[in-house]
């Protein structure tokens, strides 16, 4: 059974990471301090700091701890090959390296060194001083081979010989044989040999193989304990074989992290898959960022490796062993449901199951009824959204249907909704954007089987993502009326992520929305200028304006003396005008929440800056993903949902939606999401004006503070048919 934790066997970080390179968009009147916004690569490490403190709360469940552990490690692995990365390439090429923080970018780099040393050192006790001892009282028992027996020695070298041996590759560094290239996040052994007839000592390096398990399960002892050994340990204590009369002077672990950002110039070329694709292929060669060794290694092998991977001292990091700790996924897939959250079934959404029990559902129909606000995971993704475009393609009244698809999964029925749709003789567009960052091959590979299939493709504007979350249906109804049926979401049409991302999502047939999305649409497959939406605020012509203009009325009213009040929920909050915005709010009196799961550059609780704004963070067994933007607008809330984050990316290099939410029982709900993330009853990370993230989890007696996701699911799977209609 696998893990309900955020993400199994991914990371719950790749959306922070685009490398972020726009100037600051600052609108100071010369009013607000200089040092007002926090160092956004350092609230990065931050968030990836609240992520260990989970694998360290002995409360939490054992395994659940270590998939968080895993979570960091392969967090951190995307943080130095994206924004590390970045800011070297630009400081290497003597580009501009912007920064809200006017400090100095060798500086900043220094800094974040720094931090991820810390950090890294923190990880690697984590799970030796308390993850692991925890794992061996329940029986699974991650050994040494020197905590190993001679019959479990001989049993290993079976194991060796027949499984492991066959697929090892060592690789001599000598005249004839010069330094081999070295693989990003690859586990390897440096070897230094003796020939004992010359006395001459050899270097050698060994990949550790990826295709094989990380975590080696021994035989069954008879005492009933799951028993695993490092796949590198077990290899490391059997050189010998692979270097037949030779002596083993010494050996230890490495592993290089390398610049794997992706820079394509749109504007260059006519093909922009084919262009991709030669950047991919240049990705797995770019120049190492990291170095991290085991911490016996000595100074003659770490030498060698310094002098032809060209890392610097600052670059390297002594770790114990084992190294890569995101190896840890596969021990979280062991089924021990004692050891991992409670299993969650989301349920059906209430608005769309049939008026009469005994009648099919029927997604449209529901829509008719109303608009419908979504809440994955705790509501189901695959009898909502899904459901949704697979009755749309298999519907003979339906003739078009249009789709943006940013990340999508491997065994997508969304995708194949979308190709059923298109033999069946409807219209369909899908909007592929093959450049999210580490789904470009698997885009790619869709958006040909989608052409294959009939489905007009396209990729967008040049020089733009296209991050929005949409899908259009058009529907002829028994009037011969055509309809418009829409899904606005904040996360992506991907049925994996479904079920460990929060998200929102709206359905409606309000034909205000749907003209919107058609003139969208058409605006991302032809040549048509972006409008004014009716409904929505999109990016990158008019979101932040919009939103700039909502808080600015705030503002007024609160300067006027009428009901104010902002309150934002988003992964990020980086973007300098937003903030400066919020932070002029704030001193006019406006009451400002921030709800934020990663990156946070505003300051809040500064004496006469941000003395009226609080700022929370969420983080557990889910990934808070949606992002909601609630203005008081003098008792008429004006509410917003949508995919984007407040960073330039999303602003001003995107194509990201917001559609208003309308009916009174869905901007309750979302206000009481809001009310409960900012209750100090929450769990929660509170930000100080240091830029530090403290935790409080416990109450004023220490007794556990409710967990916000759990008290949702409970909520949400309370409800009976007819609930928030």
């Amino acid at each position: 059974m696998e893990s309900d934790s955020p993400l199994g066997d991914a990371t719950i970080a790749a959306d922070l990471l685009d490398d972020d390179e726009a100037e600051p968009v600052l609108v100071d009147d010369g009013t607000l301090p200089h040092d007002r916004f926090l160092d956004r690569e350092l609230s990065w490490l931050s968030f990836n700091q609240r992520v260990l403190e989970l694998a360290e709360d002995d409360h939490l469940p054992l395994l659940e701890r270590a998939n968080f552990l895993a979570i960091f490690a392969s967090n951190l692995d995307e943080f130095f090959m994206v924004r590390v990365a970045g800011l070297k390439r630009r400081i290497a090429t003597g580009l501009a390296v912007p920064t809200n923080v006017g400090r100095a970018p060798l500086d900043v780099l220094a800094d974040i060194s720094a931090k991820a040393h810390e950090l890294q050192d923190r990880h690697a006790r984590a799970f030796r001083d308390r993850v692991k001892p925890a794992l061996d009282e329940a029986g699974i028992h991650i050994e040494s081979w020197s905590d190993l027996d001679e019959k479990d020695r001989q049993r290993s070298d079976e194991i060796f010989s027949a499984q492991i041996f066959p697929v090892l590759m060592p690789l001599a560094v000598d005249p004839a044989h010069p330094f081999p290239y070295i693989s990003g996040l690859s586990l390897n052994l440096s070897i230094r040999v003796r020939n004992p007839k010359t006395g001459k000592e050899e270097f050698a390096r060994l990949k550790v193989p990826q295709n094989l398990p990380r975590f080696v399960q021994l035989p069954d002892d008879a005492r009933g304990l799951l028993r695993y050994i490092p796949l590198e340990d077990l290899i490391a204590n059997h050189l010998g074989e692979l270097f037949p009369g030779m002596e083993i002077v010494a050996h230890h672990e490495f592993r290089v992290t390398r610049n794997e950002d992706v820079e394509v110039e749109e504007d260059e070329t006519e093909n922009l898959i084919q262009a991709l694709e030669k950047e991919l292929l240049r990705r797995r060669f770019g120049p190492p960022i990291r170095l991290e060794i085991s911490d016996d290694m000595d100074d003659v092998t770490l030498g060698l490796l310094m002098s032809e991977l060209q890392i610097t001292e600052q670059e390297v990091y002594r770790l114990p062993s084992p190294l890569d700790l995101g190896g840890l996924f596969e021990i979280t897939k062991l089924d021990r449901p004692s050891l991992k959250y409670p299993r969650n079934v989301p349920t059906t959404s209430v608005n769309l199951l049939p008026v009469e029990p005994t009648e099919r559902p029927d997604i449209f129909a529901s829509i008719d009824r109303g608009d419908i606000l979504l809440h994955h995971p705790y509501e189901s993704f695959a009898t909502s959204v899904q459901a949704f475009l697979e009755q749309a393609a298999a519907d003979p009244n339906v003739l078009a249907i249009k789709q943006t698809l940013y990340r999508t999964s491997g065994d997508s029925p969304i995708v194949e909704a979308l190709i059923d749709a298109a033999e069946a003789g409807k219209a369909v567009l899908a909007l592929v954007e093959i450049k999210a960052r580490f789904d470009e091959q698997a885009n790619i590979g869709w958006a040909r089987k989608l052409e294959k299939a009939g489905v007009h493709v396209v990729y967008g504007l040049v020089g733009l993502k296209t991050h929005s979350k949409l899908a259009l249906v058009v529907r002829q109804d028994k009037n011969g009326t055509l309809k418009h049926y829409s899904h606005i979401g904040t996360g992506n049409y991907n049925p994996k992520t479904s079920r460990i991302y929060e998200d929102l999502g709206l359905l409606t047939a309000d034909d205000v929305v749907g003209k919107d999305l058609t003139r969208l649409f058409n605006e991302l497959s032809g040549y048509a200028i972006e409008k004014k939406f009716k409904r929505l605020l999109v990016a990158p012509l008019h979101l932040r304006k919009g939103l700039l203009k909502r808080i600015e009325v705030e503002t007024e009213n609160a300067l006027a003396g009428k009901p104010s009040g902002v309150r934002i929920k988003v992964n990020s909050m980086v973007d300098e005008a937003i903030i400066d915005a919020l932070y002029r709010a704030s001193k006019a009196g406006v009451h400002v929440d921030i709800v934020v799961r990663g990156i946070c550059s505003l300051r809040p609780g500064v004496e006469d800056l941000s003395d009226n704004i609080r700022v929370r963070s969420i983080l557990g067994r889910y990934l808070e993903h949606s992002r909601i933007f609630w203005f008081a607008n003098d008792g008429d809330p004006q509410v917003y949902i949508g995919s984007a984050d407040m960073m330039h990316r999303n602003l001003d290099r995107r194509v990201e939606a917001l559609v208003r939410i309308v009916r009174p029982e869905h901007l309750d709900e979302l206000k009481g999401l809001l009310d409960e993330a900012m209750s100090e009853q929450t769990s929660s990370w509170w930000l100080g004006e240091d830029g530090v993230w403290v935790r409080h989890d416990r109450d004023a007696d220490g007794a556990p503070l409710p967990d916000m996701q759990t008290e949702v699911m409970r909520r949400i799977a309370s409800r009976r048919r007819g609930a928030l209609r």
